[in-house]
């Protein structure tokens, strides 16, 4: 009863935030964009919020336990990646989103190659679309998981709930409501990651043998190379791992905080509490993983029939080993945070692509601003059952999936089809709207092709595939882009280079 108590005054809070956020909806820009007023620790919290997601909470705490001390690469990337956007990118990218008054990403680019046409704002409302829908049924996927694993609920009953409780909140207070929950969410992720792993080490009667049972149970655990130590297939899954940071180069969930904040005065501030926040949330991930492979498993044991596939049940299971039953409630409020954290951030920022970019800019460019957000709001709710769908069929037809990678796929396709562009934009004064539209394609294509056709290749598609889709998407992107820049002999109006 405990659980269902906690578990309760969670959701509460969540509506309540969306009430209150409702109450500051005034026009289209504060729906979108909190009317570009927040603070820096909300825009730092959300930011890291949005970039957690069940990715973190289930899937790194997994690759922890199948990986061991290498899956610490991946915190390697994602520190990396954080760094850059924060440190590099935020400041050229607010000081030029104020100075065009954009409140989308496409509305940045438009203004950025003062546009024509429409091609960039159709291109990117619908990569955008797609891949988030994608990314969102992974994340619904997750909530079923943890409703299953934490309550004994059945998969598709959680699945509906969570898509149902992430609707109501954040139809109401846009993104208003998404910045404010993903600040307490965001604070329930933190505790229950860095928490567990010290309650965890206190609990064990003898801690000095931990690394000599892990020793014990697989070599491999402790290398951080992996296992069998440095070859090229163990250097391609560590690039892979690496390159995840790449997707904090300029996707639009997280830029958008950045366009969202008061001042570049803020990001000074929010840059390093951003970065504590992901050294600690995501070390605390792995080591969780770690742990519980010491706990559950043996020499000779199989990690995936004990873990579960890619090790994604690891911390469920330490948390009912080592918690009282009652705290039980809060780690599925930890859990549930970073799902809903990153849905909501996800679908305001597909709705905003759809309703302003596609709608009104193409098709109603006088329509009111009240019939705009009643739209919005109309938008959520199809995507977010169009994701729902997507979720319940791969549940349905693969049931050996793992919630890591089903995400990556998603990240992947929105930072290959978006960082580039923005890199680009951002630092080379002769990038052209045809280079941006033929990276943003190259990307979006991209990573299909490196997911599903290139791994198939003899000889070299086991290398791609551990690699995985992103980084080679991402670079033939970069290039493309660069390549048709330099060729377009058109005149353009170019911005005047940005000071970082």
């Amino acid at each position: 009863m405990a659980k269902y108590s906690i578990l309760g005054l969670y959701f509460l809070v969540l509506f309540l935030i969306g009430i209150l956020a409702a109450r500051k909806v005034n026009n289209i820009k504060d729906y979108f964009v909190g009317g570009k007023n927040l603070g820096y620790w909300v825009a730092a919290f959300s930011s890291r919020a949005t970039g957690s997601s069940a990715w973190a909470l289930l899937g790194l705490t997994g690759m922890g336990s199948i990986f061991g001390i290498s899956a610490y690469w991946v915190v390697a990337g994602t520190l990396l990646g954080e760094t850059i956007a924060w440190f590099v990118m935020a400041k050229p990218f607010k000081r030029l989103t104020d100075q065009y008054n954009s409140i989308t990403i496409p509305d940045y680019l438009v203004s950025r190659f003062h546009a024509n046409g429409q091609a960039l704002r159709v291109i990117s409302a619908t990569a955008l679309s797609l891949f988030v829908i994608i990314y969102v049924s992974a994340q619904i996927d997750a909530t079923g998981t943890a409703f299953e694993s934490f309550l004994n609920w059945n998969y598709f009953a959680g699945a509906v709930v969570g898509f149902l409780i992430v609707v109501v909140y954040m139809s109401f207070g846009g993104f208003l409501a998404v910045a404010w929950s993903d600040v307490f969410q965001g604070l329930i992720m933190l505790l229950g990651l860095v928490v567990l792993p010290i309650v965890t080490v206190l609990t064990i009667e003898n801690p000095d043998t931990i690394f000599l049972q892990l020793r014990e149970t697989d070599p491999g655990l402790l290398n951080i190379w992996g296992r069998s130590g440095f070859s090229l297939e163990n250097f391609s899954r560590i690039t892979g791992f690496v390159m995840i940071g790449l997707g904090f180069l300029g996707s639009p969930q997280l830029f958008v905080r950045f366009m969202s904040m008061k001042s570049e005065a803020s990001i000074n501030k929010g840059k390093w509490v951003s970065v504590v926040l992901t050294f600690f949330m995501n070390t605390s991930a792995v080591t969780i993983g770690i742990l519980g492979r010491f706990i559950f498993t043996s020499a000779g044991d199989d990690p995936v029939a004990i873990l579960g596939n890619g090790g994604q049940n690891v911390l469920i299971m330490l948390v009912d080993e080592v918690m009282p039953v009652a705290v039980a409630g809060f780690y599925i409020s930890a859990v549930l945070s970073a799902i809903m954290s990153t849905i909501d951030s996800l679908l305001v920022v597909a709705s905003s692509a759809i309703t302003r970019d596609f709608y009104q800019q193409i098709f109603n460019p006088d329509i009111s601003d009240k019939k705009l957000t009643r739209i919005s709001q109309g938008v959520t709710f199809l995507m977010s059952f169009l994701a729902l769908t997507i979720a319940i069929l791969v549940a349905v037809f693969s049931p050996t999936r793992t919630i890591f990678w089903f995400v990556i796929f998603g990240w992947s396709g929105i930072a290959a089809t978006f960082c580039p562009v923005i890199i680009l934009s951002l630092f080379w004064k002769k990038f052209t709207e045809k280079g941006a539209i033929a990276a943003m394609v190259t990307g979006f294509v991209g990573v299909p092709v490196f997911k599903f056709l290139v791994p198939a290749i003899p000889s070299v598609g086991v290398y791609f595939n551990l690699v995985a889709e992103l980084l080679p998407s991402f670079i033939l992107a970069l290039l493309i882009g660069f390549l048709v820049s330099f060729k377009d002999s058109a005149p353009q109006k170019i911005v005047k280079k940005v000071r970082i």
